[in-house]
Parts: C-alpha cells; sequence; structure tokens
C-alpha cells in the first residue's frame, strides 16, 4: 500500500464542546452516560453482499469504473483476479493524536525501506491533525480496512492504539450525508468499485472509534495514570468549588442572624 496526500498548513484548533467532557492530550472522555439512539447522520451498518464476483464481472465492473475515471486514476486487474486501484481517505479526527517527539519527517528512502522512524525514540508529543487532511492511498482488493488504518497511521508516525480509530463511508441518502463505519475485514477497493469513481457517490472519511464504552484495553498504562491524575485533580476542585458556594451562604446566613438580633423585638 503506497500513500499520497494533500493536506492544508498548519493545526486546527478543538472544535467539539468541552463543558461535559474530561479532556487530555491523549483522549476525551464524557461524563453523561452515552445516549442509547444513534447519533445523528450515522446510519447502522448494512449486511454488504457476500457472494463474491465472478473473474468476468470483476473485469465488466472495473471496465466501466475506468471509463468514468477522468483523474488517471483507474483500477488494474492481475492475472490471479485481484486488483489495485486508489482511495481517498479524509481524516476527521477532533482529538490531538500522538506522535515520538523530535523525528524528522519521513523521507523516501524511509518509506521504500520501511524504516519505523517512530522506533528510534520513547519521547512523545501530541497534537492536532487539519480536519481537511486528505491521504490518497494505493491498495489492492485484498487489502482490509484495518490495513488502511494501520497505513495511515504509519504515514503520520502516529504511535496510538490503531482501535482507537475507525473508517467511515460516507454516502448520500434521501437527501442526506450519512456514515456507515465499516467493519475491519471490509475492503475498500471493493466498495470504491461498487459505487464508481465519483466521491460524491461515496468517499471514506477516518474518524475517532466511538463505540459508546470506553476501550481501556487501548490505553497504556502511562495514559491511565494520567486520568487518573486528572480525575483526582477535578474531584479536589470541585470539592473546592462547593466549599467555597457553601462558606458564602453561610456568611450571608450569619450576617443575617446578626442583623435580626440587633434590631427591636
Amino acid at each position: 500500500m503506497t500513500v499520497d496526500s494533500s493536506m492544508s498548513s498548519g493545526y486546527c484548533s478543538l472544535e467539539e464542546e468541552l463543558e461535559d467532557c474530561f479532556f487530555t492530550a491523549k483522549t476525551t472522555f464524557f461524563r453523561t452516560v452515552q445516549s442509547k439512539h444513534p447519533p445523528k447522520n450515522v446510519c447502522k451498518p448494512a449486511e454488504e453482499p457476500r457472494c463474491p464476483p465472478t473473474l468476468q464481472e470483476i473485469k465488466q465492473k472495473i471496465a466501466s469504473y475506468n471509463s468514468r475515471e477522468k483523474n488517471c486514476l483507474g483500477m488494474k486487474l492481475s492475472e490471479d483476479g485481484t486488483y489495485t486501484g486508489f482511495i481517498k481517505v479524509h481524516l476527521k479526527l477532533r482529538r490531538p493524536v500522538t506522535v515520538p517527539a523530535g523525528i524528522r519527517p519521513q523521507s523516501i528512502y524511509d518509506a521504500i525501506k520501511e524504516v519505523n522512524l517512530a522506533a528510534t525514540t520513547d519521547k512523545r508529543t501530541s497534537f492536532y491533525l487539519p480536519l481537511d487532511a486528505i491521504k490518497q492511498l494505493h491498495i489492492s482488493s485484498t487489502t482490509t480496512v484495518s490495513e488502511v488504518i494501520q497505513g495511515l497511521l504509519k504515514k503520520f508516525m502516529v504511535v496510538d492504539n490503531p482501535q482507537k480509530f475507525a473508517l467511515f463511508k460516507r454516502i448520500h441518502k434521501d437527501g442526506q450525508v450519512l456514515f456507515q463505519k465499516l467493519s475491519v475485514a471490509d475492503c475498500p477497493l471493493y466498495l470504491r468499485l461498487l459505487a464508481g469513481p465519483d466521491t460524491d457517490v461515496l468517499s471514506f472519511v477516518l474518524k475517532e472509534n466511538e463505540t459508546g464504552e470506553v476501550e481501556w484495553d487501548a490505553f497504556s498504562i502511562p495514559e491511565l495514570q494520567n486520568f487518573l491524575t486528572i480525575l483526582e485533580k477535578e474531584e479536589q476542585d470541585k470539592i473546592q468549588q462547593v466549599r467555597k458556594k457553601y462558606g458564602r451562604f453561610r456568611q450571608k446566613l450569619e450576617e443575617a442572624l446578626r442583623e435580626s438580633q440587633g434590631k427591636p423585638g
């Protein structure tokens, strides 16, 4: 799998409402219980047809796809029945990602030799990826969603657990834009082939993996310790706020009592 990219310069700011959540440089925890109702504009996963297409059907679909592709990004069929092509992935990450600190950008040599620059240091830092970043991937028909996510994280040298992320397909239905979470075993290029080259019909989006439950196994020990430290600080801050609040009430009540005692009955 090879990667190309187009990205705007600069970092994006966090656009989520942070009033009702615990926020760290690693993740966000919501205080309120996740709603049992599905989020707006998110459709439930639909069962994809599992009957594999024949080689002749694949040839016909690829020929139809390439006839409509105008950017020289057509698909190529191999003798073994597999095929290769391109997909574009929009990065819609609203939380910071963790990357190695002080690492130079990956060179062409590093990419060819598959040098893992992240393994050269234990220092870590966090920053926000631009919300409008787009990565173009050259993949095969056997490349799974899991491999696409891992490839994207490796390209950005993100060391966060891949389980924290999910790949969605964005579709238009009944005048609405809907997001459907893909299974880690799905093959994005096959979905691209079925939908055709028009990204207005189907596009892919990388987002945080919102499961409604915190996947504790996806976090490292230092991250969990950081969460505990933040929760303890939040607890102490709340205690101080409550004490100050009722301290002011006590002061006003005592002043009112003194004034009433000083007045003639």
